[in-house]
């Protein structure tokens, strides 16, 4: 996907101007008497663990002659010490010392001072906007994920998410939309408690994706509407939502399930054959104001 020149530059700029602003660039980032590097560095100790110098180093992506020059600067404060290590004495493992842990609650207090009025003085509603951005824009971590039942406006946004996210990266037109919408409609209406159900991974209140498991006879369970946004794929998610929806078909008797897909989801097929699907029928087709490959997919449960 191309960026705009425009989207970059504001980015940059704004880039530029939170280093600025938060003092990023001196050698006395919030009075600490660090510079940001340093600071950075003493929060990774005291929040991410020790290990060795080259250990941390990796952790954050610093050259490891300058990780050694700050960790003796820190030694030197009374910060830390650096005993061998007794499974291998050639290795020195880092911990922090109680003067360290002080010095590193001071600049955590510091830090959350300084943002905390950073965010009063905004007008609120950039304020909304800055922190949703900031929750969109955070890494995920799959523990902090969680599958729920569906919720008022969920059937809006997994018919709004499918139609943006398979036109951007398939091509397909608004029947696809449209077709979403009345798979979703016709689960809300006919759905039976138990029997068919539905997850949508969030995080928070951030929805991250969709996974459906419906009825299809007395033996075999349809998997519908999968998706995962961008951001959350790579994690393990969708195997787990996966896992979750084919555990819940076994549980409630059923003895295989089926899913139609395209050969363009290449992800996905890899998933499903991972997983122990197979292929079981395929043939070109007309769809969505594209030519595609419908296949079927099937597994034993």
């Amino acid at each position: 996907m191309d960026i705009p020149a425009d989207d970059i530059d504001l980015v940059r700029a704004l880039n530029r101007d939170w280093t600025r602003a938060l003092g990023l660039l001196g050698r006395n980032y919030l009075g600490s008497g660090l510079g940001v590097a340093e600071a950075r560095v003493l929060f990774e100790l005291a929040l991410g663990g020790g290990g060795s110098a080259r250990e941390v180093s990796g952790r954050l992506g610093m050259d490891e002659g300058h990780m050694s020059r700050i960790l003796g600067q820190f030694e030197q404060h009374g910060w830390l010490s650096r005993p061998p290590d007794p499974q291998d004495g050639r290795r020195r493992t880092i911990a922090m010392t109680d003067a360290g842990r002080a010095a590193m609650a001071r600049l955590e207090a510091a830090s959350r001072a300084d943002i905390a009025a950073r965010l009063t003085r905004m007008p609120e509603a950039g304020r909304l906007v800055l922190l949703d951005a900031a929750r969109h824009a955070a890494p995920i971590r799959a523990e902090e994920v969680a599958l729920r039942d569906l919720q008022a406006g969920d059937a809006g946004w997994i018919t709004q998410r499918h139609g943006t996210l398979y036109a951007r990266d398939e091509g397909y037109d608004l029947s696809f939309e449209a077709l979403v919408a009345g798979i979703v409609a016709g689960f809300l209406t006919t759905r039976v408690a138990g029997r068919d159900r539905a997850w949508i991974a969030c995080r928070g209140a951030e929805r991250l994706g969709s996974i459906f498991c419906v009825h299809e006879d007395a033996d075999t369970a349809r998997l519908r509407l999968f998706l995962l946004e961008p951001k959350a794929r790579g994690i393990g998610l969708g195997r787990r939502m996966l896992e979750t929806c084919l555990n819940h078909a076994r549980a409630f008797g059923y003895n295989r399930m089926v899913l139609w897909t395209h050969k363009s989801h290449a992800a996905a097929c890899g998933l499903y054959a991972a997983t122990g699907f197979r292929m079981t029928g395929q043939q070109p087709a007309q769809a969505f104001g594209r030519s595609v490959i419908d296949q079927i997919w099937e597994l034993d449960l």
